[in-house]
C-alpha cells in the first residue's frame, strides 16, 4: 500500500515539477524561438509568434501554433500556447522525458502556476495523466486534473518505470 500511494504521488507530478526535476542548466540556456510571423505591441508588452512555432531552450521543446507572451510592468511574463495540441517536452535530471500536450497552455512565470486545458495530458514514459483540464502550483507542488461530466481523469501508472534509481539494484 505504502508502494502504490508514493507511485500515485509521483504520477500526479508527472513532468509537471519542471523547476525542481528538470535539467538544471535548461533555463540558464538560450531561447530559440522560429515561426512563420511575429508582432510586437510595445505599448502592451504582448509578443506573439504564430504559424508553426517552435521554442527551445536547453532540453525544453515547445511546439504550438500560436504562442503569447505578456509581461505587465512589475510582474514576470505570462506565455500561452495554442494548438491542436500545442505540446511541450523536457528532459528531467534523472534522464527521463516528460511531456505534456493540450489545446491550450498557460504558464505565469510570476505565480510559476501551469493550466492545460482542452485534451489535456501529462506523460512520463508510459504513465501519464489524462483530463479536460490540468492545473499545477509549481511552488506547493499541488497538481489538479478535472473532466467535464461526460468525460473522467485516466491515469495510467507503471510502477517500475517511477521508481527511483536509489530502489533499483
Amino acid at each position: 500500500m505504502k508502494f502504490l500511494t508514493k507511485s500515485l504521488f509521483i504520477a500526479t507530478c508527472i513532468g509537471i515539477s519542471l523547476n525542481s526535476y528538470a535539467l538544471k542548466g535548461d533555463t540558464d540556456q538560450p531561447i530559440n524561438i522560429t515561426s512563420g510571423s511575429q508582432s510586437l505591441d510595445m505599448e502592451s508588452n504582448t509578443v506573439v509568434f504564430s504559424d508553426n512555432v517552435l521554442i527551445t531552450q536547453g532540453s525544453i521543446k515547445i511546439n504550438a501554433t500560436k504562442v503569447t507572451i505578456i509581461r505587465k510592468e512589475g510582474q514576470r511574463e505570462k506565455i500561452e500556447a495554442n494548438g491542436a495540441p500545442a505540446k511541450f517536452q523536457q528532459t528531467m535530471d534523472d534522464g527521463k522525458p516528460a511531456n505534456g500536450q493540450a489545446n491550450q497552455i498557460n504558464y505565469d512565470l510570476g505565480d510559476e502556476f501551469l493550466i492545460l486545458t482542452g485534451n489535456a495530458e501529462l506523460k512520463q514514459l508510459d504513465s501519464s495523466i489524462k483530463a479536460n483540464k490540468i492545473t499545477y502550483d509549481v511552488k506547493k507542488q499541488q497538481l489538479k486534473a478535472m473532466s467535464g461530466s461526460k468525460s473522467r481523469v485516466k491515469t495510467v501508472l507503471i510502477p517500475t518505470q517511477l521508481q527511483d534509481k536509489k530502489n533499483k539494484k
